[in-house]
């Protein structure tokens, strides 16, 4: 692909990118999406085979209704697609009224209406008798339309529907820098020559701020991990443990789900939550190997609240994932560059949220005003 036969490039196909690429090609917007791997990889934020979704987002009240878009192209891209993505399973957030979990969830389910229930001590324990150690005064908000989404199978679908609306799409081709020209953006690659377009979207991941200078970013590495229960347990099965972010005595929150069908092994991890369990990296040199001490705070943990486990995990990966001082999104136009659209910085729970981010990016390229307002993720706001 040569000259400035593109109207866009998507910089990084993981989910961010793959829904601006699906949006933008299904308006018929000439669209290219350039990945440094193979899609669907597993080097960066979007794999694991399930993430979490939920509407009552107790990071920011103002991503609720960016989580029920999502949710409605979830569908949407499973109809174009004829592709299972999305399991409507509910979801748990678990901790003190006021805490930071539970607390967050109510505010945002009050602000926007959300259909919550909330769980006393003991009718959690009775919905989800896997979770034990339950403290006084702990409680469950249970968002009945929460559940998983599956990453891989995700990005494929969005990246396949986006290549048969007419995108072109690079895989194994990495960029070197995005630069501006008088025409729109020159996105230099170590593979594929120069790519000239009107704009360019870049949703890199880790690697965001290696393409665009100046942004407050830093990365960091999360342990990702699943354990197999001692002894066959119908408590760890998707059904009695619905997805969840528990917050305890302390502050750590632990998150997880029972058993995929299919499978005997529960994915359970720990929420950094600013509390400096993870480290700071370089994503280009970050180890990948696991050890004892990536989950030994976690096992710690869940020999209290999470009992009938192995001591070790069954599995185990570490991802690296950009985050903010405040902890939410860079998604707009760093000093207002005409040619030059991000999206990043999805602090390891932006996955929920990305089919609707493809959105906004796709109206922001068109210069439409985004359905929902997001001047919280706008990039200069430091």
């Amino acid at each position: 692909m040569t000259g400035t036969d593109a109207d866009v490039v998507v910089v990084g196909l993981g989910a961010w990118g793959a829904a601006a690429l699906w949006q933008l090609a299904r308006r018929g917007v000439r669209a290219a999406g350039v990945e440094q791997y193979g899609l669907a990889h597993d080097l960066g934020s979007s794999y694991g085979e399930s993430r979490m979704f939920r509407t009552a987002c107790l990071e920011h009240p103002g991503l609720v209704p960016l989580a029920r878009r999502s949710r409605e192209l979830w569908r949407q891209l499973e109809t174009e697609t004829g592709t299972h993505l999305l399991d409507p399973t509910g979801a748990m957030l678990i901790g003190p009224r006021d805490g930071r979990i539970v607390g967050g969830a109510l505010r945002a389910a009050r602000e926007h209406g959300l259909e919550v229930r909330v769980l006393d001590r003991d009718a959690l324990h009775r919905r989800a008798p896997a979770h034990a150690g339950l403290a006084d005064g702990h409680v469950a908000v249970v968002e009945p339309e929460g559940g998983l989404t599956l990453p891989e199978r995700t990005i494929e679908a969005a990246v396949g529907a986006a290549r048969a609306a007419g995108a072109v799409v690079l895989t194994g081709t990495r960029v070197t820098a995005v630069e501006r020209t008088g025409g729109g953006v020159a996105v230099h690659t170590a593979e594929a020559g120069v790519l000239r377009a009107g704009q360019a979207v870049v949703t890199a991941g880790p690697w965001l701020a290696d393409l665009v200078p100046d942004l407050p970013l830093e990365v960091v590495r999360m342990p990702v991990t699943w354990f197999t229960p001692t002894a066959h347990d119908e408590r760890f099965g998707l059904g009695r443990l619905p997805v969840f972010m528990r917050e305890l005595d302390g502050g750590d929150v632990i998150w997880g789900h029972g058993a995929l069908p299919g499978r005997t092994d529960v994915k359970l991890g720990l929420e950094d939550g600013g509390r400096g369990h993870f480290a700071t990296v370089d994503p280009a040199t970050m180890d990948r190997s696991v050890a004892p001490a990536d989950w030994a705070v976690l096992a710690e943990h869940l020999a209290r609240a999470v009992p009938g486990l192995g001591e070790a995990p069954s599995r185990a990966t570490a991802s690296p994932y950009a985050r903010t001082p405040d902890g939410q999104f860079l998604i707009g136009r760093p000093r207002r560059d005409p040619a030059v659209l991000i999206a990043g910085a999805c602090g390891s729970h932006g996955f929920k949220h990305s089919l609707g981010i493809g959105e906004v990016l796709a109206d922001l390229v068109q210069g439409k005003e985004p359905a929902m307002p997001l001047d919280f993720t706008d990039p200069d706001r430091f």
